[in-house]
């Protein structure tokens, strides 16, 4: 029995604010259902993050029906579970998963959280925050007992884990139940394949580029799904890789060579059949950020969908020994610890962390989602 684990396609999410990169999301979303189509497996698992927001935009919403519905005409079941971009932070509100539920979708909740589909356990659970762990644990501890008469077992989770995100992880690696052939996770968006318990622990990725920080592990791993067979003792993954509708380009250039770095560049975008997403590090040297600015986008804006620039700073070693020395990058983490010292409180340390991250990186929804998350724990206590 064989059947396809995908995750993370954030249907609706505009990057940059570009119509180009929602396309671009919604266009592999497509290619991955024409894919599986063609692998012909049992079922499907969909392991969180459908969309990029709770109230996604009608396209997205159509884009996922359509989806689905392909998969019902070909009498391939899909499983999913809810994502922490997909739920709604109000108490008892409903993903927009459960819309396609007459369209074959089958969603695993807590009010359902598992199904059989030919002997085959699949139980699991939506997102849950690292403020309400402790919840998640017990329900996890419960799915693993309703399993045990079943002899293939697979775990369904959208769900960061301290092996993979020492900083950012919402559970434990000794908090996941090893009792399961399979474990289908989603958050993560690099592709993970480990060996664990009884069975395997597998994250997909995310089917695009969500994130610049991405770029060198899709390089590396592609992006895409997975292909699993459960019929022998061990699953066997298959990595099945789609293809991004453009690049996304990450360079860094010294500043006494711009020029001659700036012709490479523009010879190479130059040759693509779509425009490229381009991140540019420009180090070294003295010179003016809005000056060097307007170069790049004077060279490379007409060849590129965006051109986004960074500048790169000489860390300067201070009174408080935050760097061990003055060429040591800036470290983030350390600077809040040590500006919240006074609290001496670790969640008002990490709530900071996040939310410099997620603002930093304009992800507005989902640092609203941490302020909630955070507060709804103080309320539970």
């Amino acid at each position: 029995m064989q059947f396809v684990h995908l995750a993370d396609t954030h249907l609706g999410y505009r990057q940059y604010g570009l119509v180009e990169r929602e396309n671009d999301f919604f266009h592999v979303f497509n290619e991955a259902i024409d894919e599986l189509i063609m692998e012909r497996p049992d079922f499907v698992i969909h392991s969180g993050d459908l969309f990029e927001y709770s109230r996604p935009p009608t396209r997205a919403l159509l884009t996922a029906q359509n989806g689905i519905l392909r998969l019902k005409e070909e009498k391939i079941p899909i499983y999913a579970i809810a994502g922490n971009h997909d739920i709604v932070m109000r108490k008892n509100a409903l993903p927009p998963q459960i819309l396609y539920k007459d369209f074959g979708l089958k969603l695993i909740s807590p009010k359902k959280p598992f199904y059989l589909e030919n002997d085959v356990f699949i139980g699991g659970a939506p997102y849950t925050s690292k403020y309400h762990s402790k919840q998640l644990v017990e329900r996890l501890q419960t799915i693993e007992s309703k399993s045990k008469d079943y002899n293939k077992r697979i775990l369904v989770l959208h769900q960061g884990i301290d092996r993979y995100i020492p900083y950012e992880y919402e559970i434990k690696i000794g908090d996941v139940p090893q009792s399961f052939n399979y474990c289908a996770f989603g958050h993560i968006h690099e592709r993970v394949i480990d060996d664990f318990g009884e069975g395997k622990l597998a994250y997909p990725g995310s089917t695009e580029i969500w994130r610049s920080n991405e770029v060198e592990g899709y390089k590396k791993n592609g992006k895409g799904f997975y292909l699993v067979d459960i019929d022998g003792d061990m699953p066997e993954i298959e990595k099945i890789d789609l293809k991004l509708p453009r690049e996304f380009i990450k360079e860094t250039i010294l500043f006494t060579k711009i020029r001659e770095e700036l012709s490479r560049i523009k010879q190479y975008v130059s040759n693509l059949n779509n425009k490229p997403l381009l991140m540019v590090t420009v180090e070294g040297g003295n010179f003016s950020r809005s000056e060097v600015y307007e170069t790049l986008n004077h060279s490379l804006s007409h060849l590129c969908l965006a051109v986004r620039t960074n500048y790169k700073p000489t860390a300067v070693e201070d009174g408080k020994n935050l760097f061990e020395n003055k060429n040591e990058a800036l470290d983030i983490k350390k600077m809040i610890e040590h500006s919240l010292d006074d609290f001496k409180n670790e969640k008002v340390n990490r709530l900071a962390t996040d939310l410099l991250k997620e603002l930093s990186d304009g992800d507005f929804k989902m640092a609203e989602t941490i302020v909630q998350n955070f507060y709804e724990d103080l309320y539970d206590h």
